[in-house]
């Protein structure tokens, strides 16, 4: 067999060196705040110089590279690895000698993984300003507005020799099955995306700010203003402040309620509308299913929280009898995790059966395809359901050949067997995921509830965040043992690069002809 063949790996690691520089570009953000705050202004520093070097050495190992499809999806693997160990620098240069819990390198693994992926699962137990410096909170909530669209989309809209496979490139990194070219050329609709990623972060952070300003939101300075946006628009779910959202004024939740909703819906019916076509907005199945389901769970939430199934859940309130509550309540936790943002305005770790239960099954139908949320998305449980539909079908009428369609256009048949594949594959990783947080957890003497751990394999695999019990909002995964720490960065890895572009790098047949 031809070497030419074979997956040229070196090309692939040297475009990995590029993406990691750019990551050292990005720390340039917490360094400006450092200065402001003169925290840990020697910590990104250093941060900046490991990240360039290593970056630098990497691109060494193939000074012109020529990127090829199977060489794109190796880079694609390898750069969110590749990132996420690099983002461990600045936690453990700021742990180095103290007792913090990024000190430990799986922990801080385990949350630059988390923020990368735009999880929002947390290790750090205390989250406030008192325990960590404002530039390291800031490169946490970075690091998940980075991955939010994609660093990859990122790297194809600013580097011109990665636009020649842009489109392989984006394919294996986009959050969805499918991926819609907005502008000729595709490095243009990778500028596209992020441009209108980047109006909806801005816009918000000046709401946010705004609200300050006008004394409805005390708490809600700069800092926390800019922060939130940069975790709000990416569904990652990371706060400094470790209430979440809840501990925020009312006016602050329902300001984010909008902005989260949005974030799940495919950002390229936003540049249609820009563009004055506003037909493909009002038309698209996806966008109607999206919008029903989030009515639909907040409305059934609604119901129990009004109705006084779930227990209290304001500090010093309750839901029950009072409609504002309830349904800010209800609002705010299906946006969040119907989704994957995992936000919180209360600790729906405590609701009753029924509210955890439905917010568990929100859980599994995720965002829209091409925006940043997660899970299975909307359009792959609506050609699962016809797919369904039509075997029923077939089976009582065997002549009968019925084509799938979505909003008027016929589904080619390779694209329905990718969406069942992706969706068996994400339901036996999930599976294997309970099962193996669960035993690795009982090997250590930490006994988790089966809720619990059906939690922490969806919050990990679906990039939601928090799970129940104690891995819930308002607690963390600190107490995992290492090995299932790992086992959730893998979880993490994987849910974030749509299973099938990480999967395929482990098997043979992608290194051979």
């Amino acid at each position: 067999m031809s070497a030419s063949l074979k997956v040229e790996w070196r090309t692939s690691v040297a475009v990995t060196g590029t993406v990691v520089k750019y990551t050292a570009v990005a720390m340039a953000i917490p360094l400006v705040v450092a200065l402001v705050y003169g925290e840990d202004l020697l910590v990104f520093g250093a941060s900046i110089f490991c990240t360039l070097a290593a970056g630098a050495l990497l691109e060494r190992l193939d000074p012109d590279p020529d990127l090829g499809p199977r060489e794109a999806l190796l880079l694609v693997a390898l750069a969110w690895l590749a990132v996420a160990v690099v983002g461990t620098i600045p936690y453990l240069l700021a742990g180095y000698g103290t007792e913090s819990t990024l000190a430990h390198p799986v922990n801080a693994l385990f949350e630059s993984t988390s923020g990368f992926t735009t999880t929002g699962a947390t290790v750090m137990g205390e989250i406030s300003t008192d325990r960590h410096s404002h530039a390291l909170l800031m490169w946490r909530q970075l690091t998940q507005w980075l991955g939010g669209m994609g660093i990859i989309v990122l790297m194809v809209a600013i580097l011109p020799e990665l636009a020649v496979n842009g489109a392989d490139l984006i394919q294996a990194e986009a959050p969805g099955p499918q991926l819609q070219k907005l502008t000729p050329h595709i490095q243009e609709t990778a500028r596209v995306l992020w441009k209108v990623y980047f109006a909806f972060t801005v816009g918000l952070a000046v709401v946010l700010y705004g609200l300050h300003l006008l004394g409805f939101a005390p708490e809600m300075d700069l800092f926390n203003a800019v922060a939130h946006a940069f975790s709000t628009m990416p569904t990652g779910g990371f706060s400094p402040q470790s209430e979440s959202i809840a501990a925020f004024s009312a006016a602050v939740q329902w300001a984010i309620i909008p902005f989260m909703v949005v974030a799940g819906v495919n950002f390229a019916l936003f540049w249609h509308v820009l563009a004055g076509d506003t037909r493909d907005l009002m038309r698209d199945t996806e966008l109607r299913t999206y919008a029903g389901a989030v009515a639909t769970f907040v409305a059934v939430v609604f119901g129990l929280l009004y109705a006084g199934v779930a227990p209290p859940l304001e500090i010093g309130g309750t839901t029950e009898g009072t409609a504002e509550p309830a349904l800010r309540h209800a609002a705010f936790q299906i946006g969040s995790l119907l989704n994957s943002t995992g936000f919180a305005t209360s600790d729906f770790a405590q609701w009753g059966t029924y509210g955890q239960l439905t917010l568990l099954f929100a859980m599994f139908v995720g965002g829209s395809a091409g925006s940043t949320g997660g899970g299975i998305k909307i359009v792959r449980w609506l050609i699962v359901f016809k797919v369904l539909r039509r075997e029923l079908l077939e089976t009582a009428h065997p002549d009968v050949v019925q084509p799938i369609r979505l909003g008027g256009h016929v589904v080619d048949e390779d694209a329905i067997r990718g969406v069942i594949g992706f969706t068996l594959l994400y339901i036996v990783l999930f599976a294997l995921g309970v099962l193996v947080i669960a035993l690795d957890a009982a090997r250590v003497g930490l006994e988790l509830t089966a809720l619990e751990a059906i939690g922490a394999s969806l919050a990990a695999i679906g990039n939601i965040g928090p799970a129940f019990g104690r891995l819930g909002p308002f607690g963390s995964y600190l107490a995992l043992p290492a090995t299932t720490k790992l086992w959730m960065v893998f979880l993490m890895w994987v849910g974030r690069l749509e299973i099938l572009p990480a999967l395929v790098v482990f098997t043979g047949g992608f290194w051979r002809r």
